[in-house]
């Protein structure tokens, strides 16, 4: 017969089944591990969190939390629907657990993971199955998972605002009804209240894109009880995600993208806010009130929580400019941090490093949420890859001895092919080029050795020794337009044969495999299993290691653009996507300086020839060992011979705009 266990009754043989796996788990655990579940004030020795409960049995629940917004106007506060998976044997024994949690517009549209998984429902509108591997890894060692549908989408109330305050207010409200400081509710519309008994409270954040986003923006508003976050391939500030210092960037505004998440309800409620994101956000590059709402690196100041930040150092979706602008506002803070550099585009750390990120990811939330005290905070702070699958580590990042260096380009026997070095170009020296839309980065670097009418390249020698660039870059233009408007790009190339993650194929780096792996425990509806994947391997002769565009109209005045005054020249410094690359020893670093990046950014409105004012134009670029280093990396350095063969690079992939 039947006993009573907790509140729930289960089968006498599955109880003991039960109890005598957890004791062989604890059994097994390693000397001074302690167990899975958090004792409440309870001290934490090292080890490691164990799977000693069941996936099977784990409760699954929707409730709704009242985000005290009316962000649809209909008179009522909305709700946003969260879905939660957590030990049933912990809430039986009074164990209370802590919460991992992924905040996304994306759970019914577009799905989730590298195999767009989204949520499933039973035929009582129970949560089935809970997209990636968080809850089958984790549930089963002691933690809930979270899964929380933003304002506007899938079983939510309310309206998508891309970023703004009823996105950033549907996942705080979350983190507060789990702390004890907000109301939960049983259904969408009813009264019946339920609270979060079951939690420490202790909650982190994580996801990929938008989901990394929204994580970013609760923790820049200091909410109690985020103890960590890890934003993956996430955006700081939503103007650089649309613009590029005055510059649009191919694809809709804020207003496609929320068309594309919301719910086929709310799209009839939310017509008012859809006006307010067109017209909050002009096409013209102008920052706008909209976009001081929208950025994060504003409030870095506020952040409790700490940060594991992953991000591709080719990914043209989300640029790494995000990343160097977050990190640099956190680093100022003394937030605890550490970070993953991948040579992929736009991909999950499970999709291109499975085993030892999810062990990263596994001691991570032990010690921030559990209290384990495993020592990563004290481990190297920076993973990088150096080449497919291939990855160094840095105890510092960027490394202390990394130095702005001043390097200058110059003139050289042929128009548009000069050089990159220390000293200054003589008064009266220009470079000058004509835009062109159809040319991109690839096209420039291809052709960085011979006279092209549409960019002007500057090289150093053959380097003697490899040389690193750890951080961002800026490089400062004086450029002279012909016409009204103009549109200027700035990249920085390393010129030599490498094997590369093939970023601009469609798997931005990865190839999906037909077999799978499995993390943790499954069901049936629920497995656990994913695809694995490997380096899709790209032989290539060059590589851009960042960039940087404007448009020229917005130099004196990034809030508001005009039309230029032909024949006058003007003074831009362009902000160059942070990364972390070495220019090894018989390469060359180039800088190239160029109108329209095509497939990235938007022509401007007329096609200017450009005059770069050499004498007053310069880059500024975060080298390890600073200028001591350039100056050891080019010494005794022997002019190289000009090869005018194209040689292939990577093309360059239309972004897809959807975080």
């Amino acid at each position: 017969m039947p006993i009573r266990a907790g509140k729930a009754r289960i089968p006498w043989t599955e109880s003991v089944l039960a109890a005598l796996a957890a004791l062989m788990a604890v059994l097994l655990t390693a000397p001074g591990a302690a167990h899975a579940a958090p004792a409440p004030g309870g001290a934490r020795t090292p080890g490691e969190s164990r799977p000693v409960y069941s996936y099977d049995r784990a409760v699954r629940e929707s409730v709704w939390v009242d985000t005290r917004l009316d962000g649809d106007g209909d008179g009522r506060t909305d709700r946003v629907a969260v879905d939660v998976i957590r030990p049933r044997e912990a809430a039986e024994q009074g164990l209370k657990v802590p919460v991992i949690m992924d905040a996304s517009p994306y759970y019914s549209c577009c799905g989730r993971g590298n195999e767009s998984q989204k949520k499933t429902y039973d035929a009582q509108g129970n949560p089935v199955q809970f997209p990636l591997y968080y809850d089958n890894f984790f549930v089963p060692r002691g933690y809930a998972v979270v899964l929380v549908d933003l304002a506007g989408t899938n079983r939510s109330d309310g309206c998508v605002d891309v970023g703004g305050r009823s996105d950033i207010q549907s996942a705080k409200a979350v983190v507060d009804w789990l702390n004890g400081r907000a109301q939960g509710y049983a259904s969408r519309t009813g009264t019946t209240r339920t609270t979060a008994d079951w939690t420490t409270g202790a909650v982190g954040m994580i996801g990929k894109s938008y989901d990394g986003t929204v994580a970013n923006g609760v923790a820049a508003t200091g909410v109690e009880g985020l103890k960590t976050i890890v934003p993956i391939g996430a955006i700081s500030s939503w103007y650089d995600y649309y613009f590029a210092q005055g510059a649009a960037l191919f694809g809709s505004g804020p207003d496609g993208l929320a068309d594309r998440v919301e719910s086929p309800g709310a799209r009839g409620r939310c017509q008012a806010v859809q006006r307010r994101l067109v017209e909050g956000a002009p096409r013209n590059g102008d920052w706008t009130p909209l976009w001081d709402e929208r950025d994060y690196v504003k409030d870095a100041h506020k952040v409790r929580a700490s940060v594991l930040a992953v991000h591709g150092m080719q990914d043209l979706n989300v640029r790494t400019k995000h990343f160097g602008q977050w990190w640099d506002a956190l680093a100022e803070q003394g937030v605890e941090r550490k970070v993953w550099l991948s040579q992929a585009g736009h991909v999950d750390p499970f999709d291109f490093r499975r085993d030892a990120w999810v062990r990263t990811l596994h001691r991570w939330f032990d010690h921030y949420l559990l209290g384990y005290a495993n020592g990563i905070e004290r481990e190297p702070m920076a993973d990088v890859e150096r080449a497919p699958d291939q990855w160094s580590t840095d105890r510092l990042w960027p490394p202390r001895t990394t130095r702005a260096t001043t390097l200058r380009p110059a003139a050289g026997p042929l128009p548009g092919v000069g050089t990159l070095g220390t000293e200054p170009a003589p008064a009266g020296a220009t470079e000058s080029f004509t835009d062109d839309p159809k040319q991109n980065e690839s096209d420039w670097s291809a052709h960085i050795d011979r006279t092209t009418p549409a960019k002007a390249g500057f090289t150093t020698r053959p380097l003697t020794r490899d040389l690193r660039l750890s951080g961002s870059s800026t490089v400062r233009l004086t450029l002279t337009p012909s016409t009204a408007s103009a549109h200027v790009s700035a990249v920085l190339v390393d010129l030599g044969p490498a094997a590369v993650r093939d970023y601009a194929d469609a798997g931005e780096g990865i190839r999906t495999l037909a077999d799978r792996t499995c993390w943790g425990s499954g069901t049936t509806a629920d497995t656990g299993c994913f695809k694995r994947t490997e380096a899709d391997v790209e032989n290539v002769a060059h590589t851009v290691v960042s960039r940087g565009w404007a448009d020229l109209g917005h130099a004196a005045d990034p809030s508001h653009g005009g039309p230029l005054t032909p024949g006058t020249p003007y003074t831009v410094t362009l902000d160059l996507a942070a990364t972390d690359h070495v220019v090894p020893a018989g390469h060359r670093l180039a800088l190239i300086v160029a109108g329209t990046d095509g497939g990235l950014v938007e022509p401007a409105s007329t096609t200017p020839r450009l005059t770069i004012d050499l004498r007053r134009t310069a880059a500024s670029l975060p080298l390890v060992g600073g200028p001591a280093a350039f100056a050891r990396a080019t010494r005794d350095a022997r002019p190289h011979d000009r090869d005018d063969t194209p040689r292939p690079g990577l093309r360059v992939p239309v972004p897809l705009h959807l975080p």
